[in-house]
Parts: C-alpha cells; sequence; structure tokens
C-alpha cells in the first residue's frame, strides 16, 4: 500500500520533517539535508498530534532535553541490504561516543569497505534516531554528514554535555 503522511516539528538543530510510510515512521529530515527526498514524495501533510508522530515528537523532546538516550520506536527504513546492515550497526553506538568508518566497517565484517560504509551512513533515513551523527573519521575529524557538519558537532557536543 505504502500511504505516506509528514509532519514538520521544532527542534533545536531546525525544523525536522517527519515521515510516516503506512502508519510507521520512515524518514527524518533537516532542512538543507543532502540526500533529502523531495518534498512531494512524503505524501500528505498532517499535524504532528496524528499516528504515528506523538510517540516520535515525545521520544525526540525527551532526547532533546537530555532525559532519552535510547529511541524506541518501530521503524520502516528501506534502503539496500547493505544500507539495512549499516543502519542496524549505527543504534549500537551508545549515546555520546563514537565510532569511525572503519571500526563500523569492521564490525560489519567488511574491514575494507569503510568508503561503503560511509556513503550508506550518509542514506540514513531517519538522522538522530538512527545515529549517524556518531561515526567520525578514524583520525576524528568531522567528515560529513548528512544533515551539515555544524550540527553533526552540535549532536556530538550536546550528547556529551548531556552524558556528563
Amino acid at each position: 500500500m505504502n500511504v505516506k503522511q509528514h509532519t514538520v516539528v521544532d527542534s533545536p538543530y531546525g525544523p525536522l520533517t517527519l515521515v510516516a510510510a503506512d502508519g510507521v515512521l520512515s524518514g527524518l529530515y533537516m532542512t538543507g539535508q543532502r540526500h533529502r527526498p523531495a518534498e512531494e514524495s512524503f505524501g500528505e501533510r498532517v499535524a504532528a498530534s496524528e499516528e504515528p508522530f506523538p510517540e516520535v515528537v515525545r521520544q525526540l523532546a525527551a532526547y532533546f532535553a537530555g532525559e532519552l538516550t535510547e529511541f524506541d520506536l518501530p521503524l520502516r527504513l528501506e534502503g539496500t541490504d547493505f544500507q539495512r546492515s549499516v543502519w542496524d550497526q549505527l543504534v549500537r553506538i551508545p549515546y555520546g561516543e563514537t565510532w569511525s568508518y572503519g571500526e563500523l566497517a569492521t564490525r560489519l565484517g567488511k574491514p575494507n569497505a569503510s568508503r561503503a560504509v560511509g556513503l550508506a551512513n550518509g542514506k540514513n533515513p531517519v538522522g538522530i534516531i538512527v545515529p549517524c551523527h556518531r561515526v567520525i573519521g578514524a583520525s576524528g575529524s568531522m567528515t560529513g554528514y548528512g544533515g551539515g557538519v555544524e550540527r553533526k558537532v552540535q549532536l556530538l557536543a550536546f550528547e556529551s554535555a548531556s552524558r556528563s
């Protein structure tokens, strides 16, 4: 069926567009995000109070308040098998910590695939909730982030401060 709906909510990092497919969260996009699908693909715009968005909004608010370190939401992530395997690993990165692209590739059993891991990471359709911002370059550099490197730095600083 694949009926899509979306809503837009405010966050400390700018507006977030939440997209649901058949009543399950399938996208969280920031303004100016690289690989952001066309607006017309998000379906009808609905109020944030319509299902499934209230629980997503509640958990995001708790996260931004420093009260939630791990999301518990059903997700519908559309991508290749490899992309989904990368996204599955992203949710294993502990709050306030970072892994390098190489470390993520090694954890996938593909130690030479750090470039492919980086590409899959960049296509993550549910930023923040699937924490692709927690992946950094081998030297600790703040390499690309779909939401912008500045937001990546802000999110990592926020998590680090909240953890302390």
